[in-house]
């Protein structure tokens, strides 16, 4: 009995790591641009930040945000993920001040500038490169404008950050890239 309870809880948690809560974007949101020097839209993302090469992450970049934001933050994940979305990165309080992130974050919780990195899928701090067991997977940098600094200890996953930016975005980007091992 108390293998099986063990057995259920671990699904229970994979299966809630693996399908964060979607934050959802208001109408009238301001739309934003993300872009990176390493790949372009729906395009591979390059070898070097994947599972197969040195797994750092991509160098991004994006414009001025909408009047009022206090802090950007950034989803990256995989909906293709056999077990459904997989989350590879997970950004947030990252000052206004910031217009891109260099390559190769490191994976401290907490950023020089402030900003925070919380826990991906593989219950890890910082990027986690593409990875895909068979197949061409699709990969979202969702990027966020928003009008608070958000009361979160580092290290939080997608799903309470998508919590806690309710009624709190002002601006949003995608970047999509590919990649098949």
């Amino acid at each position: 009995m108390k293998l099986w309870l063990l057995i259920v809880t671990g699904l229970t948690l994979l299966l809630v790591s693996c399908n964060p809560v979607e934050p959802t974007i208001p109408e009238g949101t301001m739309s934003l641009t993300i872009t990176s020097s390493a790949f372009t839209q729906g395009n591979p993302i390059p070898a070097r930040f994947t599972c197969t090469g040195i797994n750092i992450s991509p160098p991004l970049s994006w414009g001025d945000p909408p009047a009022g934001t206090q802090s950007f933050a950034l989803i990256m994940d995989d909906p293709d993920a056999p077990a459904g979305t997989w989350v590879h990165w997970v950004l947030y309080n990252i000052p206004t001040s910031a217009r891109g992130l260099p390559e190769n974050v490191h994976p401290d919780a907490q950023l020089a500038d402030g900003g925070l990195q919380g826990e991906n899928s593989w219950r890890k701090t910082g990027y986690g490169g593409p990875c895909p067991p068979s197949g061409t997977h699709r990969y979202f940098f969702k990027f966020y404008a928003l009008d608070v600094l958000l009361d979160l200890p580092s290290r939080a996953n997608a799903s309470r950050l998508s919590q806690a930016m309710k009624g709190h975005i002002l601006g949003y980007a995608e970047l999509m890239g590919t990649y098949k091992k």
